[in-house]
C-alpha cells in the first residue's frame, strides 16, 4: 500500500526544522536580504542541531541521512529564507559526488571534519562559457607524476569565499567529451586558487556566489575521485539526491509566500470587505495550495525512489522543474495579492518573489528538466 504520512522520527526531524525556521531563520530574512550578509551565525546553529552536513556518512561520524529526511529539512528551513537554505545545501551538493566516489581516504580527510565544525564546501562544475552545457567546460587537469595540475575558471559557486574545500569537474582528456571528464576535491587554501568577489544577485542575497580561478593548482593524485573519465557520473549523479531537495527548498518558500498571503487577505479591506471574501482572491490562494501539494507529492516520490535504490533522474527532474515553476507562479501572485504594497520592500513578498527566480535557473534549469524529460520519455 502506498503511504504519504511520514513515521515519527521523520515527523520530529520535520519539526524540529521548522520551528528553528520560525524562531531563528524567518525574523532575519529581511535583514539578511538587506545586508547581502552571509549566514554564518545562523549555519553553526543548524550545524548544532545536526541538519547541516547531513548527508555525511555514517562510516566517518555523520548521519547518513537519506534523500526524503533532508528534503523534509529543506522544505523547513526555505520556509525562513531561501537565501540561507541554498547556503545550507550547497555543502550537500559538493558532498554527494564525494560520497558517490567511494574514495575513503577522501571521506576521512574533508567529510569527516564536517561533523564536528561547521565547515562549507562548494560544487565547482558551471564555467562562464558552460552552464546547463556542462559538456563545454573548459577547466582542464593534467597529470604531471604524482599530481594533477588544474587551470580553469569556474562562475556562480555558491559558498565559494567561505568554502574549506571544493568540488571541481575538469577535463583529463579534452578530446574524450563528456566521458574525458574527471572529479577532485581541492583544498581551498591551495596555491593558485583565487576567490572572485561576490555577485550582487537579484534575489537569494545572502547566499555567497562568487567566481573561483584556478591557475596551475598542483593537488595530489590522492584527491583524485573515482578514475579517470568517472566526473561528469559523479557530477550529474550527485543531482539525483539534490534536485529533490531543491524542489523542496520550492515548497517552503512557496508554503510562507502563501501564508503570507491568506494573511494579508484576511486582513486588506477594500469596497467594504476583507479581500478574502472575493472569490478571485480565493481562487488565486486555492491554487497556490493545489501547486504546493502536488510539488511536496513530486518532492517525497523523488527522494523516495532513490533512497529506495532505484533510479530516480525523472522523478527529480519532474520534482524539480514543477516545484520551481509553481513557486515563480504562487510568489507573484502573492505580490498581487498584496497589490501595490506587495511592490514594496517593506512587505516580505517582493523579496520572495525574487528568491523564487533562481529555482528556475540554477541546478539544472527548467527548460533543462523539460528536455531530459522529455528524453527519457521518448528515448531520444
Amino acid at each position: 500500500m502506498a503511504m504519504f504520512d511520514l513515521n515519527e522520527t521523520q515527523k520530529q526531524l520535520y519539526e524540529m526544522a521548522k520551528d528553528f525556521s520560525n524562531k531563528e531563520v524567518w525574523p532575519k530574512a529581511k535583514e539578511l536580504d538587506e545586508t547581502a550578509k552571509f549566514p554564518m551565525d545562523l549555519l553553526k546553529k543548524t550545524h548544532e542541531l545536526g541538519m547541516l552536513n547531513a548527508f555525511v556518512p555514517e562510516e566517518v561520524g555523520g548521519l547518513g541521512l537519506e534523500t526524503f529526511g533532508h528534503c523534509l529539512i529543506s522544505e523547513a528551513l526555505a520556509m525562513g529564507s531561501a537565501g540561507f537554505c541554498t547556503a545550507a545545501l550547497a555543502n550537500d551538493l559538493a558532498s554527494v559526488p564525494v560520497i558517490l566516489s567511494e574514495n575513503k581516504l577522501v571521506w576521512k580527510e574533508f567529510l569527516a571534519p564536517m561533523v564536528d565544525e561547521c565547515l562549507m564546501a562548494s560544487y565547482c562544475v558551471t564555467e562562464p562559457g558552460a552552464g546547463s552545457d556542462v559538456a563545454g567546460i573548459k577547466t582542464t587537469a593534467k597529470k604531471v607524476k604524482d599530481k594533477y595540475v588544474i587551470n580553469g575558471s569556474k562562475m556562480w559557486i555558491t559558498n565559494a569565499n567561505y568554502a574549506n574545500w571544493f568540488f571541481v569537474l575538469a577535463k583529463t582528456d579534452p578530446a574524450a567529451g563528456h566521458k574525458g571528464m574527471t572529479g577532485f576535491v581541492v583544498p581551498a587554501k591551495t596555491p593558485g586558487v583565487t576567490i572572485g568577489r561576490k555577485e550582487d544577485n537579484m534575489g537569494q542575497r545572502c547566499s555567497d556566489t562568487r567566481g573561483v580561478t584556478f591557475d596551475n593548482v598542483e593537488i595530489p593524485e590522492k584527491y583524485l575521485l573515482g578514475k579517470e573519465g568517472d566526473g561528469f557520473k559523479l557530477a550529474m549523479g550527485a543531482f539525483d539526491r539534490t534536485r529533490p531537495a531543491v524542489a523542496a527548498q520550492c515548497v517552503g518558500l512557496s508554503q510562507r509566500a502563501m501564508m503570507c498571503a491568506i494573511d494579508y487577505a484576511k486582513q486588506r479591506s477594500a469596497f467594504g470587505k476583507v479581500i478574502s471574501e472575493n472569490q478571485g482572491i480565493s481562487f488565486m490562494i486555492a491554487e497556490m495550495a493545489r501547486d504546493i501539494e502536488a510539488a511536496r507529492l513530486l518532492v517525497w516520490k523523488a527522494g523516495v525512489e532513490v533512497d529506495e535504490g532505484r533510479k530516480n533522474t525523472y522523478f527529480a527532474s519532474l520534482a524539480k522543474m514543477f516545484a520551481a515553476d509553481a513557486c515563480m507562479r504562487i510568489t507573484t501572485d502573492a505580490v498581487q495579492i498584496f497589490g501595490g504594497y506587495g511592490y514594496n520592500k517593506e512587505y516580505p513578498v517582493e523579496m520572495l518573489m525574487r528568491d523564487a527566480k533562481i529555482f528556475q535557473i540554477f541546478e539544472g534549469t527548467s527548460q533543462i528538466q523539460r528536455l531530459i524529460v522529455g528524453r527519457l520519455l521518448l528515448g531520444n
